[in-house]
This record gives C-alpha cells, structure tokens and sequence, in this order.
C-alpha cells in the first residue's frame, strides 16, 4: 500500500506545488505570462488525454510492469524539469512528466481494486482518498515555503528534484507488488488510442488555454473536430467488439461494455460533477490576493480545506459501520452546505477567519465522497477491466477540472469585471454548490445499481447442475 500510495501521491502533488513557483521560475527563465500557462497546461492536458490509454495498458501487459515503467519515466522526466535551463527544457519536461504519471497513477487504483476485497479494499480506497488530499495540503502550502526557503540554493528547481526519493522509495516496493494479472495474447488497440487521445486532446487544449489566450477561433475548431473523432473511436470499438476486425487479437481500447454495464454512467457523471470544485482553488487563490493577501498567505488561507481533505477518507471505514450506503452522497451534502455557508459568510463579513470552518467542512465531505465515488464506479465495471476502470474515473476527474476550470472559472471572471470579486465568488461558489448536490443524487442512483460483483454469481439450475460465472440480467433473471 505504501508503494500504491507513492505512486498515487506524485501525480496530483506536482500538479498542485508547481503553482506557487511559477513567478520563480519565471524571473529565472524568462517567458512572462506564456511560460507560466504552458508550464501548468503542457502538464495537465498530456496526464488528462493519457490516463485511459495508461490504464488500458496496465490491463493488457501487466500493473506492475507499467507501474514500473511509469515511475521511472516520471522520476527521469522530473530531474529533467529541475535541471532545465531553457523553458523550451522545462515544457518537454513537464509532458513528460504528464505521459508517465499517466502510465504510473491508474496502475495504483488498478491494484487495489484487482488484489483487494471487501473491507480490506475500502480501508486501501480510504488511503488512497487521503493520499489526494495529502497531496493537495503539500501542494498548496508547502510548495511555497519550498520555494522562499531555497534549500540548497536550488530555489523553484527543488519542488521537481522532490519527487526523486519518493520515485525512489516506491521503485524499491514495486518490485515486491502482488499482481493477480495473467497476460494473454491480446494487442493494443493502437488505432483506437490515436482517436481517443487526440479527441481528448481537442476538448482538453481548448479548455486549458482557451481563456487565456482569450478564445480563438481555433479553440472551437477543435472543440468541433474532437466531437466528430470521439464519435469515430466510440463506432471502431464497437466494431471491435463485435469480433468484425481481420485481427481478432485486438481488444478494444475502451470495450464499449465496460461503459454501457449498468450503473457505469450514471456514476462517472456524478464523478464529472463533484470534480466541479476544481474550479475553486483557482478562484479562492485569485479572490485572496484580490483582497490583500500575498500568495503565501492565501495558501494558508485553504489549508483548512486540504485537511478537512485528508481526515474525510480516514473515517470512510468507520463510518460504513453505521450507514453502509449513501456515504459519497452525505459527503456531497456537507460538500454543499460548506460552501452555502462559505458564500454567505463572503455575503455579510466579506473577509474573514470564519471562512476556515466551511473551508474544512468543504474538505471533509470531499474526503469523504472521493474514495466513496471512485469505489461506486470502479466496482460497476469488471475486475478484468480493473486498470481500464481506473484510468477512466482519473481522466474524468481530469477532464472534469478542466471544463470547470474554462466554465466556473469564466463565470468568475466575468462577473468579477462586471460586479466585483465578493459578489463573483459568491455566485461561483453557490453554482459550484448546486452542481455537487446534483453529484450527490446520481451517486444515490448509482448506489442502488448492482455492482458488477453481485450480477455475477453461481446459478443452481433446474436439474441440480451449477454454472458459475453466468451474468445475470437484472430484468430477466431475477
């Protein structure tokens, strides 16, 4: 699990610590505005349009060799980033980062979902949710006093030469991980990959640079043309599926039944809508400095969150002794009363310390939700598509942040122009409430679907004989 969980850590650490170091390396390197969005954009639409495909992987060639590989390509790529002296350097570095981070986070999901069950498996999702939520308190607070402490005279170089001794510490335990993988003879999907990772490019660069460069015209080409290539990957995986292909070696990339199983989509909506928040801590740092505080400080400012964040999935497990069911939704619920009465404390006080209090319910109940969500999706999906189901709920994540990064994130800015900054994440913060409580009453719907465990059974017939393995139709069978 610490192994898993190292591997878990890294990804949305350096997606989060970087930020702060961005003026830094900025006055080191040069490049003004531009550098600081493709340092933060270059990142995080290669990890979002990759994490599928990375997962994918894992199903067909092994966890654990592609948890290997990933580690090392992402422990490379960031002594590339620490060392680079041109930007040029540091951008390559950075989608490099985001490629094997793609390879490397799905696995660790993947392996807790393949290797564990039952109780042992919500503790591991507990973990894991908490790891998220370790990461977000590093990345929003420590990043910083990384960064003015200049350890070693590195300055903004040491929050990417971090990850070394942690790549090195989860290298050593990967090569004692336990994975109930049997490799077959299937092959890539390599026609497959290329539609989804470049129609998922064309909705994840929009998205990610559209308002900064002030929405082009290029932006809603693509937008278009990814529509029309998702579309086109979505029919060839159907054809794939239905055995129609000349080499019936090759699985389907995104077997359209791991998708259309019940309950699947229902969830990664809920999934899509509780990532709404990501939004917000764009905003809340925009809003802090907006009103006199320096970034260090606004880093502290939500710090609250960050632990409300990293208690939640600790108590998943002792909460599901007294209500087994509903807990991602009563963490959508205190998700959405926090920040009701956070808007409302902006409304009557403006700026104030109270705000901590809802800032840390924000976190719990995102705390709890997260693991709650990830394991109402991952548990509708077959064991056998274990890396597929991970590599799914993290890109949608990711895409979920950034769409709510381009939408709620416009919204702020423009009522910000308009109104003011108080009034503007008043207004962010009450969407942003409306859009979880929505999440919690898809993840009520999804709860109630049989997961993919209780539709599969051992089935005594008629005359006595037994079949196991039968799939059974929840309709018809029952």
């Amino acid at each position: 699990m610490v192994t898993l969980l190292a591997g878990t850590l890294l990804p949305p650490l350096d997606f989060f610590i970087v930020n702060l170091a961005i003026p830094s390396i900025q006055d080191d390197l040069g490049g003004g505005d531009i550098l600081g969005q493709q340092i933060v954009a270059s990142y995080a639409a290669t990890y979002a349009v990759t994490l599928t495909l990375g997962g994918r992987l894992g199903d067909l060639y092994g966890r654990q060799r592609v948890f290997l590989v990933g580690l090392v390509g992402f422990a490379l790529a960031s002594l590339l980033c620490g060392s680079a002296g041109e930007p040029w350097l540091l951008i390559v570095g950075r989608i490099l980062q985001g490629l094997t981070a793609a390879l490397a986070a799905p696995q660790s999901l993947a392996l807790i979902r393949a290797s564990l069950e039952g109780r042992e498996q919500t503790i591991a999702l507990g973990f894991h949710g908490a790891t998220l939520g370790l990461a977000a308190v590093i990345g929003q607070s420590l990043g910083g006093l990384l960064v003015t402490a200049d350890l070693w005279g590195l300055g903004w170089r040491v929050i990417f030469l971090l990850n070394l001794p942690i790549a090195a510490l989860a290298l050593l335990g990967s090569l004692f991980l336990h994975d109930p993988h049997t490799r077959g003879v299937e092959k890539l999907d390599w026609v497959g990959a290329v539609l989804l990772f470049t129609g998922l490019a064309g909705i994840v660069i929009p998205l990610v640079e559209g308002r900064a460069l002030n929405w082009p015209w290029w932006c809603f080409v693509l937008l278009v043309v990814a529509v029309g290539l998702l579309h086109r990957f979505w029919r060839y995986e159907s054809t794939l599926s239905a055995g129609r292909n000349r080499d019936r070696h090759v699985m389907p990339l995104v077997p359209p039944r791991a998708l259309t199983a019940p309950g699947v989509r229902i969830a990664l909506t809920a999934v899509a809508l509780f990532y709404s928040i990501a939004a917000f801590f764009l905003i809340f740092s925009e809003y802090q400095q907006t009103v006199g505080r320096t970034p260090l400080q606004a880093s502290l400012d939500i710090l609250p969150l960050g632990i409300g964040f990293l208690i939640g999935p600790l108590t998943v497990q002792h909460l599901m002794r007294v209500m087994p069911r509903r807990i991602a939704a009563l963490g959508l619920l205190l998700e959405t009363i926090g920040f009701l009465a956070f808007a409302a404390l902006v409304a009557a006080l403006d700026q104030t310390p109270w705000a901590a209090a809802p800032l840390a319910l924000i976190g719990f109940g995102q705390g709890l939700a997260l693991p709650s969500l990830i394991r109402i999706t991952v548990t509708h999906i077959p064991r056998t598509f274990a890396g597929l189901a991970s590599g799914l709920v993290s890109a949608t994540l990711q895409l979920s942040a950034a769409l709510s990064v381009a939408v709620i994130g416009g919204i702020y800015y423009a009522s910000a122009g308009a109104y003011g900054s108080t009034h503007a994440i008043i207004a962010v913060s009450i969407l942003i409430a409306v859009l979880l409580f929505g999440s919690s009453v898809l993840s009520v719907r999804a709860e109630r679907v049989p997961s993919a465990e209780t539709s599969t059974r051992v089935v005594s017939t008629h005359d006595g004989e037994v079949k196991a393995g039968k799939t059974l139709s929840p309709v018809r069978d029952q």
